[in-house]
């Protein structure tokens, strides 16, 4: 498919070609395993140098946007990522933004809260042995008492990711992701030291028994009431270090 473009005017030269590109992705134009045109006809097309197109491209690689070729059926073809590439690169951008105070420990509870009692609301009709056999094997890794704070926090995001498996609902699923593999962690690393880890066994097991009994509105209730224990346990922890700070 060929796609033509107008010349750019303005400045970052580079950026612009890239976001372009990136639009007739997005947009339908291009779609996955169509063949870009070569360095020198999109340099012609953009009106810029190749060395600015050759920048650009590397912008939409690090994107994962589209990959490149060598040999004779080479060239540079739109990528079709996969659900690990994007959700390694979902992870990785949510991390940041929690890094740069874009969203707060409450924020994140929030919303963790309300899309885990969509998960468990499905999961308590559709979970499989399988997933519960999971559920199982974190609360007797977390019962353990000579498990490493780390380990425990490992422990309870696969705990929550079996949840999000058992709704099986794939949209949920890669939601939840994001929930629980970069978020969920860094709760844990907040609120660790001032909750007890027996609380969070009690809890889990409150979610396990309703699901595997299929009763949805105990596993909800059991799914509220951990986070409701985990905003005390952040707003403990945020008054402590206010405490230290201000000593």
């Amino acid at each position: 498919m060929t796609v033509r473009y107008e010349p750019l005017v303005t400045e970052s030269l580079a950026k612009q070609v890239a976001e372009r590109i990136r639009g007739s992705i997005t947009d339908g134009r291009l779609k996955a395993d169509d063949q870009l045109p070569t360095e020198e006809e999109l340099a012609q097309q953009f009106q810029v140098s190749r060395p600015t197109i050759r920048e650009a491209l590397k912008r939409l690689a690090a994107q994962s946007l589209i990959r490149s070729r060598r040999g004779p059926s080479g060239g540079t073809f739109v990528n079709r990522p996969s659900q690990e590439e994007v959700r390694s690169n979902l992870t990785t951008a949510t991390a940041l933004l929690v890094s740069l105070g874009e969203f707060s420990i409450p924020e994140i509870l929030e919303a963790r809260q309300d899309l885990e009692l969509v998960c468990v609301r499905h999961a308590a009709q559709r979970r499989e042995e399988s997933e519960l056999a999971v559920m199982r094997a974190e609360i007797q890794t977390q019962e353990m008492s000579t498990v490493s704070d780390i380990d425990f926090c490992a422990s309870d995001v696969r705990f929550h990711r079996a949840i999000a498996d058992a709704s099986h609902n794939p949209v949920l699923q890669f939601a939840m992701f994001t929930v629980i593999e970069a978020l969920q962690p860094i709760e844990n690393m907040v609120v660790f030291h001032v909750r007890q880890r027996d609380m969070i066994v009690k809890q889990h097991k409150k979610i396990l028994t309703a699901l595997r009994e299929r009763k949805a509105a105990a596993a909800a209730q059991a799914v509220t009431e951990q986070m409701e224990y985990l905003r005390a346990r952040f707003d403990e922890a945020h008054e402590l270090r206010r405490q230290r700070i201000s000593a």
